[in-house]
């Protein structure tokens, strides 16, 4: 009854130290956003000032250029034009001669000749009119050199009064939003060390229930997941047959074995898909406290840092790929029906915080160019890495991955097999992995489990998995 009562506390702590670790994060991205929004506001404003005196400072300009250069300028699109309408006509008059001179004597293609020669002549001889006329459209112009200089010295104080503008609205806008960052910055300072203070208790609370069950299980500093004993039976039928096997902090696992050999049973335990016959599954949770997954609901344990995908994509089809991944987030939440309904804004904060974080994961992964596609249409390889990214908006520590590989060719292997290798280098989370492409698995895992009928064959690196008898003869085969 007393390891009842505590699990129940640890759990209604671990929630509330959940939630208040969520509400600090949003605070201070928050204030990040906000600063962000200050400088575009900023560029923004210096544009349209910019943008306001760009047509000016252009007629300025060519106030500064000499007659002949001020000529060169006011032509040279229309002279282009003039040109490419010339060069395609007499490529016109070539290729029709080309064809007119198959099959005619000598005599009659010299006049042939003579004749598209003449018409080449005229095509140019228009042209120089054309230019000639429009050269002297502008030639009416005779500035002076006293002008033109002067002309330069008005061109350089516009430039000058533009820039002096510009400068004095930065320094205005300056004034005007410091006092409101820096009041936002002291209020988000005040209730994050206040919301650090309710978790230092918290902790504290955590720690002395943890040590009072101490006894129950305890797991080696560095392992993340520890499974032990476990035994899953469908009716006369052991998938998993008391199964034992640790996943260090950090690593690649890899757990292989042949078609039927309990695998995704496996998976389906730790995330209490099912539970369990016999056996336990220890987890050394975001806290550093260790909990038994047994004892949570299968829509608790991603609240403890455990998130899977599946072997088929899971996306929704008719949300773009930004509002897949806030869809990841589901779980994290704090705005309710209401805010949503009535955008409300906290409910604006918050979604802006996680549309942040989301556009930083898909850039991460080399994904940001999607960001506003939808799933239909795009490669597979594309899906499946999206999929990954998803799994990443909540912050885990522990990724389950069920067959990432299923479906994909050997370059999308490839571009895969790096997406997890990014995942684990830098958002440090532990990769536990199921997957029958042999080439993926012994590339990038640090540890594999092989087992069949549910029961444990052997458990080491990929090396020795490879040169491993019992695993050659079930399920590579044998030599």
């Amino acid at each position: 009854m007393a390891n009842l009562i505590n699990s129940i506390q640890k759990i209604l702590l671990e929630k509330s130290i959940f939630k208040l670790e969520y509400q600090m994060s949003l605070k201070e991205d928050y204030l990040e956003i906000y600063k962000e929004r200050l400088i575009k506001n900023r560029e923004k404003g210096s544009l349209k000032i910019q943008n306001g005196f760009n047509q000016e400072l252009i007629e300025a300009e060519i106030k500064t250029l000499s007659n002949q250069d001020y000529i060169d300028y006011m032509t040279h699109d229309k002279e282009n034009k003039l040109k490419k309408s010339a060069d395609l006509k007499m490529r016109v008059v070539r290729a029709k001669l080309s064809r007119q001179l198959e099959g005619k004597d000598e005599q009659t293609q010299n006049a042939l000749k003579l004749s598209a020669q003449e018409k080449i002549q005229n095509i140019q001889k228009s042209l120089d009119e054309k230019i000639e006329q429009l050269r002297k459209t502008y030639a009416s112009r005779n500035y002076e050199a006293h002008e033109i200089k002067q002309n330069k010295l008005d061109y350089e104080q516009l430039k000058s009064d533009v820039k002096k503008n510009i400068e004095t609205y930065n320094e205005d806008f300056k004034k005007s939003n410091l006092l409101k960052l820096d009041k936002l910055t002291h209020k988000t300072e005040i209730e994050v060390q206040k919301i650090k203070s309710i978790l230092e208790i918290k902790h504290q609370k955590i720690k002395a229930l943890t040590q009072q069950e101490k006894d129950r299980f305890d797991m080696d500093p560095d392992t993340i997941l520890s499974i032990r004993n476990l035994t899953m039976q469908f009716g006369g039928l052991k998938a998993v047959d008391n199964l034992s096997v640790d996943v260090k902090k950090g690593e690649i696992f890899g757990l292989i074995g042949p078609n039927g050999a309990g695998k995704t049973t496996v998976f389906n335990c730790i995330t209490q898909f099912y539970k369990a016959n016999e056996g336990n599954i220890w987890y050394r949770n975001r806290l550093n406290d260790i909990v038994s997954l047994n004892d949570f609901k299968v829509h608790n344990v991603i609240k403890q840092g455990i998130v899977r995908t599946f072997q088929n994509v899971e996306l929704i089809w008719e949300l773009s790929i930004l509002d897949n991944m806030l869809v990841g987030a589901h779980s994290l939440y704090r705005s309710n029906f209401f805010s949503h309904s009535f955008q409300t804004l906290a409910y604006k904060r918050e979604e802006a915080i996680l549309k942040k974080r989301a556009e930083k994961i898909l850039n991460d992964l080399g994904l940001s160019g999607y960001m506003h596609f939808y799933p239909v249409g795009l490669p597979y390889g594309v899906l499946k890495k999206i999929e990954l990214a998803r799994t990443l908006m909540t912050n885990p520590s522990l990724i389950i991955l069920d067959e990432p590989a299923a479906g994909l060719n050997e370059a999308e292997t490839v571009a895969l097999s790096e997406t997890i290798k990014t995942i684990q280098k830098e958002y440090h989370a532990t990769i536990f992995l199921v997957e029958h492409d042999m080439g993926l698995v012994m590339s990038i895992c640090d540890t594999i489990c092989a087992i069949n009928f549910g029961k444990m064959l052997t458990v080491g690196k990929p090396v020795e998995i490879q040169n491993n008898k019992a695993v050659q003869e079930a399920y590579l085969g044998g030599e």
